[in-house]
Parts: C-alpha cells; sequence; structure tokens
C-alpha cells in the first residue's frame, strides 16, 4: 500500500488565509463548513455560539455517526475543525456590545440566519459596515436573500435536493419514493462555493479596497450541480430521471460507456469516450483478444449498431469473474474504468492515501482520529487540520485580545452575558 501522505508536514507557507479574521455567526453544517475551509489554511475563524446551548448540532445524531466517540463528536470536527468558540450571548446589550468589538477587528462576517433574524439583531449589512466599513459581508441562504422565500428557513434536503431538483433527477423512474440524499450532501457542496466567493471577495478587496458582499444559496447550487439537465431544460430537451431498469444500456450509440455486473454482484463502470482507442487493450485485458476484430465489433460504428450485441457480449464476460479479479486485471491498464466502490473501501482507495485525502487529527492524551482533509491542496499538500473548539473554549482568550480586564470578564460570566 502507497505510504500516506502525513498532513502535519505542512508548513506555515501554505496559509494562504493566514492574518485573515472570520466571524462566524452559524450553525449546523453549510456555512460552519465553509468557516472550516477557511480555517483549515490558516484563517483566524471565531465561532459565536449562544452562552448555553452552543451550536445545535453538537447533539445531532445521524448517519452512524455517534456523537461523542473517546471525547470526540466527529460531526463537529468536521464542520468546526481549527476554529476558535466563544459563548456570547448576541441579544444582551453587553454581548452584542463584544460582537461589535469583534466585528470591528474581522475581515469577514459570515452567517447562516436569516435576514429577517439579522435585521431584528441589527446585525444587518449596513449595521455592520458603520462598525466596519472594509467587512466581508458573506450569507449562506436556503433560497436566496431576494424572493419571498428569502426568510424561510431550509436544510440542505429541502433547498438543495428537494427543491432544487437534485433528488427528483436522480430517483430512477418507478420507484414509489423519491431517493434520500446522504448527510448534508447539498451543504457541503455549498460549502466549497461559499469558501470560493469569500476567498474571491478577499482578493478583490486586495486589488480595489472594494468590500463586497458574498451570497450562495442551497437551491442556487443545486442548479450549478445539475448543470447539464439545466441546459438541456433550457433547450426544451429536458430528458427525464433514468428508467429503473438497465434496459437503455443496450440503445446507447456507445456500449463502452456502460456498468457491468460481476459475477459477485458488483460493479466496474467503463467511460471510453474515444472507444476505438482503448477497444484493443480492453479486449486483451478481458482475455478476449478476438473480440478486437470481430466484425460486429472492429470499430465505433459496428459496436454503435449492434449495441445490444455487444453489451450481451460483455455482460457475460463480466459476469465470469468476481469485483476483486476484474480490479486486478485491469489494475496496470490505461483505459478510463473504475470499481463501484463502498464507501469503506474509498477511504482505503490507494490514491486517497497516496494524495493525503483522509489524515490524521491529534488529539489529548496521544490519541488521534480520521477524517477527510478537504479538496484543495497547496503545494502538493493537504491543509493541516486541527481539532475543533469545544463550547466557548476559547471565550476568555478572545476577550483578553480585545483588551477586556479579568474582572470585566468575570463580571460579564456572573450577568450570563458569556459563557
Amino acid at each position: 500500500m502507497t505510504e500516506q501522505v502525513s498532513v502535519e508536514e505542512n508548513s506555515d507557507e501554505t496559509s494562504a488565509f493566514s492574518g485573515i479574521r472570520v466571524i462566524e455567526l452559524a450553525q449546523w453544517v453549510f456555512v460552519p463548513v465553509a468557516g472550516a475551509l477557511l480555517s483549515d489554511w490558516g484563517a483566524d475563524v471565531i465561532k459565536i455560539e449562544h452562552p448555553l446551548t452552543g451550536d445545535d448540532y453538537r447533539g445531532l445524531v445521524t448517519q452512524g455517526i455517534k456523537p461523542n466517540v473517546g471525547g470526540i463528536n466527529h460531526s463537529m470536527e468536521l464542520a468546526n475543525r481549527g476554529k476558535r468558540s466563544i459563548g456570547l450571548d448576541i441579544k444582551s446589550v453587553e454581548g452584542r456590545k463584544i460582537l461589535l468589538q469583534l466585528i470591528e477587528t474581522a475581515d469577514v462576517f459570515l452567517t447562516n440566519f436569516l435576514p429577517s433574524t439579522l435585521d431584528r439583531l441589527d446585525l444587518g449589512l449596513d449595521d455592520l459596515r458603520k462598525v466596519n466599513p472594509n467587512l466581508i459581508y458573506a450569507r449562506g441562504h436556503g433560497f436566496g436573500v431576494r424572493g419571498p422565500d428569502a426568510s424561510k428557513a431550509a436544510y440542505d434536503a429541502a433547498a438543495f435536493w428537494a427543491r432544487g431538483g437534485m433528488g427528483e433527477t436522480l430517483t430512477p423512474k418507478g420507484s414509489d419514493m423519491p431517493i434520500r440524499q446522504r448527510g448534508a450532501f447539498g451543504d457541503r457542496c455549498a460549502a466549497a462555493h461559499l469558501a470560493f466567493g469569500i476567498a474571491s471577495a478577499l482578493l478583490r478587496r486586495e486589488r480595489t479596497g472594494v468590500a463586497s458582499v458574498v451570497d450562495v444559496s442551497l437551491l442556487s447550487v443545486a442548479i450549478w450541480t445539475l448543470g447539464s439537465d439545466m441546459l438541456s431544460a433550457l433547450q426544451g430537451n429536458f430528458v427525464d430521471a433514468p428508467v429503473q431498469s438497465g434496459s437503455s444500456r443496450t440503445k446507447s450509440s456507445n456500449p463502452l460507456v456502460n456498468t457491468f455486473r460481476t459475477s459477485d454482484d458488483r460493479f466496474v463502470t467503463l467511460v471510453f469516450l474515444q472507444p476505438d482507442r482503448y477497444w484493443g487493450d480492453f479486449c486483451r485485458a478481458l482475455g478476449r483478444p478476438e473480440l478486437e476484430w470481430d466484425p460486429r465489433f472492429s470499430d465505433h460504428t459496428k459496436r454503435s449498431e449492434n449495441c445490444a450485441e455487444c453489451v450481451e457480449v460483455l455482460d457475460a464476460v463480466f459476469s465470469s469473474r468476481t469485483f476483486k479479479e476484474w480490479r486486478t486485471a485491469f489494475d496496470e491498464e490505461s483505459f478510463p474504468w473504475a470499481p463501484f466502490q463502498r464507501v469503506p473501501e474509498v477511504i482505503e482507495d490507494r490514491q486517497v492515501i497516496a494524495n493525503g485525502y483522509i489524515g490524521e487529527v491529534a488529539a489529548e492524551g496521544g490519541n488521534s482520529f480520521r477524517m477527510p482533509t478537504g479538496a484543495v491542496q497547496f503545494d502538493e499538500r493537504p491543509a493541516i487540520m486541527r481539532r475543533g473548539p469545544e463550547h466557548g473554549q476559547h471565550t476568555e482568550l478572545v476577550l483578553l485580545e480585545l483588551g477586556l480586564e479579568w474582572d470585566e470578564i468575570t463580571r460579564l460570566k456572573d450577568a450570563g452575558a458569556i459563557v
């Protein structure tokens, strides 16, 4: 197995956002993950949490992820790694004062609070720009900042998966119910867009001095993700969700863009967009070199004309060996193919290991745990991953950095403004 890249080998030179401060007023996954991505690359992300309850995501149990294993909340770690947490009652006079002091020191305000809630709290764009004219104001929404549904609450299963057309498009025709999305699938897609928008805004401010407002909605990300389907719909040629059976496999213009079942009910996919280029090597790797010159399949035109026969022959060949045997047979081949892997197989994939896509996070007591490092790398290295904060872990430290004295911090604690 290829040696794993250690995320600890990163240096401060790769901290693209070093010196950037982000004040995050957000819960759950979408927007906090955007903050985590910025934190991965050096930003000082200060997470504002309610002094008593904290981020509600801390208590969520979903998809087999236990809320606390060995003192570690893995879901919170993935969405909040590397941040600092301050427990602050922003509805109190003193809590709001501290928040505005933090805004004065910030480059970015990052939030997923509804526009109506921000206005009610006097934390809208105009309110914060009075405090810091150079502030980048970044918002994550369900349905966008304008329109009649701008202030409707939304999770990704609603705005991205259901309303955005994702679930309907991916559900096979004939199914009794739409398929359900995997946990936070849309949230993490949207987070990457939001982090990109913030990075772009920082670059724009550096070059022009103009501080931007950045908006990303779960609905807009679904539209972008389904770009090919959206284009066909805009042209009036939308192709509905795939049929439940595999009959379309035999009616394709290219039978070598297809998926095949192995003898142990696993699957291998081929994506031969240049089928003639790979046909000979493919036949050899199948152990059926005679197929290369079979008059029914000798070139792309013939295979297209005889698609059903070609698929029938290949179905028989693939069903003669196990998933593992086909992986071994194709292991050194250059033609474009892939095994349909299960998630436990993905995290041990040799390419995942070689590129450091799963990294180790050091924890107290010499323990460590693994999690995805994120898709972006600088100088061929993944980000250094640091622990996520406990609820209110850095309250005192952040307030000391703002210039508060210990007696004032104690008074604020007694008043319930901080934790």
